[in-house]
C-alpha cells in the first residue's frame, strides 16, 4: 500500500503567484500594518491599498478591517458589496459580484491537495460569487464552487459545489433547503 510523502517542495503544477518577489514581500507587510492589525477602520484606505497591489474593485465597497487576502492581484471585487473580517485563500482568482456580502469569518479558499496523491500535489480552482450572493458567518466555500445570482450559503455551512440562483444552502456539506425570495 502506498503511503503519503510529504514534502517541502511538493508539486505545485501550473501555480504561479502572479507577482514578483517584492511585491510579494511589500504586500506581506501591508497586510500585517494595515490588515491584520484592525487599525485601519476605514474602508476607502483598504481599498485603496488593495487596489495599488493590483485589486479589481467597484464602487462604494465596504472592507472591513481584520480581512486576510492572500494575493490581492487574484482578487476582483463588483460595486456596492461588502467583506467582513472574511479569510480569502485566493492561490487563484476569486470573482466577486455586484451587490455581495461575504460574512465574518467566512472561509474562501481555491487550493487544496491531491490528497489521492503520493506527493499531495497541490490543486487549485477559482471561487465565482455572482450579483448578491452572500456568504453567512463562518460559513466555507472550496475551489470550483460558484454561488450563482443572489444564492446564500447560510452560517456555518460548507459549499463543494455549485449554488444555484435565487436558492438557500445549508448544511455541511451545504444542500438547497428553500429557495431565495426578494421582498421590497
Amino acid at each position: 500500500m502506498l503511503k503519503t510523502r510529504l514534502h517541502k517542495n511538493f508539486d505545485t503544477g501550473d501555480f504561479k503567484v502572479g507577482a514578483t518577489t517584492l511585491k510579494q514581500l511589500l504586500w506581506y507587510f501591508t497586510d500585517l500594518l494595515f490588515f491584520k492589525s484592525r487599525v485601519m477602520p476605514f474602508s476607502s484606505v483598504l481599498v485603496a491599498l488593495l487596489r495599488l497591489f493590483g485589486a479589481k474593485i467597484g464602487k462604494d465597497v465596504r472592507i472591513k478591517p481584520g480581512i486576510h487576502i492572500k494575493y490581492p492581484w487574484k482578487l476582483e471585487i463588483g460595486n456596492y458589496s461588502w467583506l467582513a473580517d472574511c479569510y480569502i485563500e485566493n492561490l487563484e482568482r476569486v470573482i466577486i459580484g455586484e451587490n455581495c456580502c461575504i460574512s465574518q469569518q467566512a472561509v474562501l479558499i481555491t487550493g487544496n491537495h491531491n490528497f489521492s496523491s503520493t506527493n499531495f500535489n497541490l490543486m487549485v480552482a477559482p471561487i465565482i460569487l455572482e450579483e448578491g450572493a452572500w456568504i453567512g458567518a463562518t460559513a466555507k466555500v472550496c475551489p470550483g464552487v460558484t454561488l450563482c445570482s443572489h444564492a446564500v450559503l447560510t452560517m456555518g455551512s460548507v459549499a463543494t459545489q455549485t449554488l444555484m440562483a435565487y436558492s438557500i444552502y445549508q448544511g455541511n456539506p451545504a444542500v438547497k433547503i428553500k429557495d431565495r425570495v426578494i421582498k421590497s
